[in-house]
């Protein structure tokens, strides 16, 4: 099977064990194993392990970005681990640049709901069911987003997970507008 390099963005609503600690400190998960998202992907276990050694290794970190946009990172995630439930991270928003203050702001009123990541997938396989099973990622950032490329997914009390909903046409719609918004960012990234 050949694999498809390009940048992939997998959505989790904010959720259980996710906390916002004075207005700057998140923590919680990234990304859920075992779950089933809309886009028919199920991350399992230790798809992160390589990348998470990799990156440690050669003195880098995971980026914390603004909506996808490597122009704006907007904090930086001190500890990105896997353990038996999936991709846990905790990190700082920066306050010392507007765009840190501004997400900030919008989590604490509620405008800003999700984590999304962005990653490249190394090694995946079909299951029985036609799902796309992703057993290494090459993992670049995760972001604070208001529109995740899962629409339906959004804050509950303490849950970050993957909503299970059925998709709409309503979904369709935004997730090609979010894909569209994706693409420009990088666009307009690029020197």
């Amino acid at each position: 099977m050949q694999l498809d390099t390009t940048l992939e963005h997998k959505f989790a609503k904010f959720g259980d064990g996710l906390r916002v600690q004075d207005g700057l400190v998140i923590e919680g998960y990234a990304s859920l194993f075992g779950a089933c998202d809309q886009g028919g992907d199920v991350v399992g276990k230790g798809a992160y392990a390589r990348s998470l050694t990799t990156l440690a290794g050669a003195g880098r970190a995971v980026k914390m970005l603004w909506q996808h946009d490597p122009a704006q990172p907007i904090g930086v995630w001190d500890e990105v681990r896997e353990d038996a439930k999936g991709l846990w991270v905790k990190g700082r928003l920066l306050d010392a640049i507007t765009k840190g203050r501004e997400a900030a702001a919008l989590i604490e009123a509620g405008a800003i709901d999700g984590l999304s990541i962005g990653y490249r997938t190394l090694r995946a396989s079909k299951n029985d069911k036609g799902q796309r099973l992703l057993q290494e990622l090459e993992l670049w950032e995760v972001s604070l987003v208001t529109f995740p490329m899962l629409p339906s997914a959004r804050v509950a009390a303490n849950v970050a997970a993957k909503s299970e909903e059925i998709v709409t046409s309503e979904d369709e719609e935004l997730r090609a507008m979010a894909t569209a918004l994706d693409g420009l960012s990088a666009a307009l990234a690029r020197p």
